[in-house]
């Protein structure tokens, strides 16, 4: 099952090298992985997750004295294939999964690269996870957005036609 998920990040190459870390763990390296922003991680397609389950998403990045410092970002399911999670700024926050993916053989050797790990769980126990906060996209509805550019655009449009009159003390000035 480990070429069941693959991970975009922006300007490398797609990854589906995920190594199997228990029964239902899945972990993938990202190497040089400082200055990426966002991630995309998604089901490729080879094989659906079972019923009722989904895969939680978590990240880590390499860090001294600490082996258990995974993010939650949110979850992919065969109703959600695939999501975009902004990371960059959990580099430096402090996590809270603990004894997640906790096998030695993954142990970060690289400075500067981060792990990926989803684990497969209910979907239910999935759904009940909060996500890091700042990974989730903009809770901002589509209509409001459309109502501030449309408000936006118009009041460019008016004033374009703004003409400056000329003073009655002066009237050649235009």
């Amino acid at each position: 099952m480990s070429n069941v998920f693959g991970i975009i990040v922006a300007g490398r190459l797609l990854q589906t090298d995920f190594v199997q870390a228990g029964e239902t763990q899945f972990v993938a390296t990202i190497p040089e992985a400082d200055t990426i922003n966002h991630v995309v991680v998604f089901l490729t397609g080879v094989q659906p997750f079972p019923e009722n389950t989904a895969g939680a998403v978590y990240i880590r990045w390499a860090k001294a004295n600490s082996e258990t410092n995974w993010h939650c970002l949110g979850f992919i399911s065969n109703g959600k294939p695939s999501a975009i999670f902004k990371v960059a700024q959990l580099k430096n926050s402090d996590a809270i999964g603990e004894g997640l993916f906790s096998q030695d053989s993954f142990a970060m050797s690289e400075h500067g690269s981060a792990q990926i790990g989803i684990s497969v769980e209910t979907l239910p126990e999935i759904q009940a996870k909060t996500p890091a906060l700042g990974t989730e996209p903009n809770q901002q509805s589509s209509l409001v957005e459309f109502c501030e550019k449309m408000l936006k655009n118009f009041v460019n449009h008016a004033e374009s036609f703004a003409v400056k009159l000329p003073t009655p003390e002066d009237p050649s000035s235009t």
